[in-house]
Order: structure tokens, then C-alpha cells, then sequence
């Protein structure tokens, strides 16, 4: 009977939540598309345009984001009442482009998206940045009226094929997956089609995205390219292709990004999604991962499986790189002295309330001793070696081998510790030997082993799903 109750209760609840949705959206979704300008020491936003797109693929229930993850939080907020109607936590290009060298003396623009269900009555979108202490303060306003004859309202013209790879549920109630294909001609439709279903088969061998498999619907598009392959600039390659994948963004060799957002969302609109997934057709090693944007992952690299699930961990879920040992073009990514936004790592301000608390066992010490200084020698004597094949020109067999022979070595080190599989602080996490810790000595968004996600990070994915699919 109290099950019976409970239940009830809830169908009450989620009409209440459908039918308030319907009172204020159309149904339809509204993009606003602008550019995101400045230095490291000042940000401008300027509006582009508002775009019209097709149905809302979003949760019609969860509309206002309570997860406080991201660097930015995008918010539309009804005049009327001064309630936020809809909301949501976000990275971007520009916010890591301001961390690095070249944002000390240069201006750059970066075009960006946010999407939300198109609203009945004009709305006040607002965009915020996330200071150090974590509060939110405005850095844009402004008034949209979405029957406005300034609101682009053109048809979508479809940029490629959609093939519909998984249908878990509806739109509305499931994760929307969408995997972009760049870099694979028309003729190169199969081995698209291909590289798509071995990624997708391998994603779902991962938890917490096998018991989860219900909750996503994956879709992929094939745009064609003209060329195959994407431009490889410190190895003189160029690929003229509709979404302008690159290796060397911000001057790092394998970090993968693309500039040409707004190329992307119209192809985009071609389909239903909440997350985008970029595959694109190269052998070299190289990807990259935004909360709330997008993530790449080289299709034919032999670690493509584990590049998947890696940069989806950071633009799914905002999970941060834990790793510290690699070149990172960044600088002062976290300050020293502030909590990062990120679920999965910390600054440990205060270890008797560390974010993640409820999962460390009562008798853990925190921070947790570690062998560091082992791992440290190996990961740096590694990545010396691979400085050096890089600059002799190695091809990715050679670096693959090396890949290989790195695991073999870290694997049975980092299981060898006595916390192994147990969540604690141990030190050395987003870049930083120092100061900044991981929860548990190893996980997939730490080192490239044969593990799996750590519990804090599980934990994380499971909270995004349950956003879009609840």
C-alpha cells in the first residue's frame, strides 16, 4: 500500500512538473548563439543571434541545474516573477583559453551556444562566471522575445545522414547521444558507420553507462568531408572539413578542439541530443573533453575505447583530468588556496568535510599515503621518452608500443597500494604534484590502465544522467 502511495505521488509530482512545462515552453528549442571575447584579465559577451531548432530533447522536469558544476552557469529567468525557468552549469573554449600564456597578451573570440526550451513569453537570459570562492557573479544580460522577427526561424538543413544507433526511450526521459563523425568522406559512410558501433559497444562495457544502457538513446551523423583525416598542424597536415577538427589546439600536440561552433550546431540540429561526441578519422593518438560543450576521441588510435570514456568523463559529467605528469598549456588551471568546482577532485581546505566524505571509511587518513615518488620517476621518465620518439618523427606504432609498455609498468604499481580501490585523498590530481588531490590512487581519469571510474566519479555520471533522464 505505502509503495502503491509512493508511486502515485510521484506520477502526481511529474505531471505537475510536464504540465508546468507546457505552460511556459513551446516545446521547441531556442538557441542562443554569441561571442565570447577577451584576455586574461577582462571578458566580453556579444549576442550573435537566437536560432530556432527542433523539438526539446531535454528532461521536461529537471529544468533548473542543482548540480553546481562548471565555470559558468547559463540561466533563463522569467521577467514576470524573477524565477529562473531554466538553468544550466557549463566550461568552455574560452575558459581554458584564458588560463594559458597567450591569453597574458592577446585578445580572442570564440563563438559558443547555449540551448533551452523556447519559452512562451519574452525571458531574460542571463550568462555568470564562477569566481574563486565559487559564488557566481553576471557577466551578460539580455531580453529575448522569442515571437520576435529577429529570432531565426529558417528550416534546418540537414548537413548529413542520422542513423539511429540505440533507441532506449524517448528523447525527453533518456540521455540524447549524439556522435559526429569529422574527418570521413562520402565514400567513407561504412567505415564511419563502423568506428560509431565498436566505440558504442566499448562505451557500454564501462559502468556506470552498462547498468545505465536503458537510460540513453545514441544516435550519429555522418557529415561529409572532403578530405579524410583532420589537419595535423605540427606535422604540416590540413584538412579543409565542415567542423574543422585540429590537433594542437592552444599549442598542445594531442588536445583536440574545434572553433567552428556555430558549423557544428547547425549540423547538430539535424538530430535530438544532450551531449555531443566527435569522432573523427585519424590513427594518432589525441582528444578532448568540455563540460557541457563536447569531447573527441581519434577513432582508430588503439586507446580510442579508453579515449572515449575519458574525455566523455569531463564534457558529460565536469570530471577534471587527475593526471599531473603530462604538459599541459595551462597555467594556474586551479589556483592554489580555492576548492575546485570539479566532483572529483579536491584543494582538501578541510578534511574533515572533504566533498566526498560519505564514501571514505571512518579509520581512512586523509590526506591518504600513496607511493608517489615511484610513480612520479616512472610517469616522468615516460614522458621524456615520448618528448623524444615525438621529436624523431615516431610514427603511432611506436608510440602506441610505448602506451603498452607504461601500463604494464604503472598497473601493478598502483594496485600494489595498500588503499588501492578505496576512496581517500591521495595526493597529485588536475595538473598539480601538489596541493590538489584525486580520490582514489587510480581511475580512468587518471592514468590510461585497464580500471575503471573511481566511486566519486560513478557517482558523478550517474547524477548527470539522472538530470536528462528523469
Amino acid at each position: 500500500m505505502l509503495l502503491l502511495l509512493s508511486l502515485v505521488a510521484s506520477c502526481a509530482t511529474l505531471s505537475a512538473a510536464t504540465s508546468d512545462f507546457d505552460t511556459r515552453f513551446t516545446g521547441r528549442t531556442l538557441r542562443f548563439d554569441y561571442h565570447h571575447s577577451g584576455n586574461a584579465d577582462e571578458e566580453h559577451i556579444a549576442p550573435d543571434r537566437f536560432r530556432l531548432e527542433g523539438a526539446w530533447a531535454g528532461s521536461r522536469t529537471q529544468l533548473v541545474d542543482e548540480t553546481n558544476l562548471g565555470k559558468y552557469l547559463f540561466l533563463v529567468i522569467d521577467p514576470e516573477t524573477n524565477r529562473t525557468i531554466y538553468s544550466r552549469g557549463f566550461a568552455s573554449i574560452y575558459g581554458e583559453w584564458e588560463t594559458t600564456r597567450e591569453a597574458r597578451s592577446t585578445w580572442r573570440v570564440f563563438h559558443e551556444s547555449q540551448r533551452f526550451p523556447e519559452p512562451r513569453k519574452p525571458v531574460q537570459v542571463v550568462l555568470k562566471k564562477r569566481a574563486l570562492d565559487g559564488t557566481f557573479h553576471e557577466i551578460h544580460s539580455s531580453r529575448v522575445d522569442p515571437n520576435s522577427r529577429f529570432v531565426d526561424r529558417s528550416k534546418i538543413t540537414p548537413a548529413g545522414e542520422v542513423m539511429t544507433i540505440l533507441e532506449g526511450g524517448s528523447p525527453q526521459t533518456s540521455v540524447d547521444l549524439l556522435l559526429v563523425g569529422d574527418g570521413y568522406t562520402a565514400e567513407q559512410r561504412g567505415k564511419f558507420a563502423a568506428d560509431v558501433q565498436r566505440l558504442v559497444d566499448s562505451f557500454f562495457d564501462w559502468e556506470p553507462y552498462r547498468s545505465r544502457k536503458s537510460d540513453f538513446n545514441v544516435r550519429a551523423l555522418h557529415v561529409p568531408s572532403a578530405e579524410s583525416g583532420i589537419s595535423n598542424p605540427r606535422q604540416g597536415v590540413w584538412r579543409d572539413n565542415p567542423l574543422g577538427l585540429s590537433f594542437n589546439a592552444f599549442d598542445s600536440d594531442r588536445y583536440v578542439l574545434t572553433y567552428a561552433n556555430r558549423a557544428l550546431r547547425e549540423a547538430a540540429a539535424s538530430a535530438p541530443y544532450d551531449a555531443v561526441v566527435f569522432v573523427f578519422n585519424d590513427r594518432k593518438y589525441g582528444g578532448g573533453g568540455i563540460f557541457n560543450l563536447w569531447c573527441t576521441t581519434a577513432a582508430d588510435s588503439s586507446q580510442a575505447a579508453y579515449l572515449f570514456v575519458h574525455e566523455f568523463g569531463h564534457s558529460f559529467a565536469g570530471l577534471a583530468d587527475e593526471y599531473y605528469t603530462s604538459q599541459v598549456s595551462y597555467e594556474e588551471f586551479n589556483p592554489p588556496g580555492y576548492e575546485p568546482w570539479e566532483p572529483n577532485v579536491t584543494a582538501l581546505l578541510d578534511p574533515l568535510n572533504v566533498k566526498w566524505k560519505d564514501l571514505v571509511e571512518g579509520s581512512m587518513p586523509l590526506p591518504t599515503p600513496w607511493g608517489q615518488a615511484a610513480y612520479d620517476k616512472a610517469s616522468y621518465d615516460y614522458q621524456a621518452r615520448r618528448q623524444e620518439l615525438r621529436s624523431q618523427g615516431a610514427g603511432e606504432e611506436t608510440m602506441e608500443a610505448l602506451f603498452n609498455e607504461v601500463k604494464s609498468i604503472t598497473k601493478p604499481m598502483l594496485e600494489g597500494e595498500e588503499h588501492y580501490g578505496h576512496t581517500g585523498a591521495f595526493e597529485g590530481a588536475a595538473y598539480e604534484a601538489k596541493g590538489l588531490y584525486r580520490s582514489e590512487v587510480d581511475c580512468i581519469m587518471f592514468t590510461r590502465n585497464p580500471t575503471k571510474y573511481c566511486n566519486v566519479c560513478t557517482r558523478a555520471i550517474e547524477r548527470i544522467i539522472d538530470l536528462y533522464s528523469k
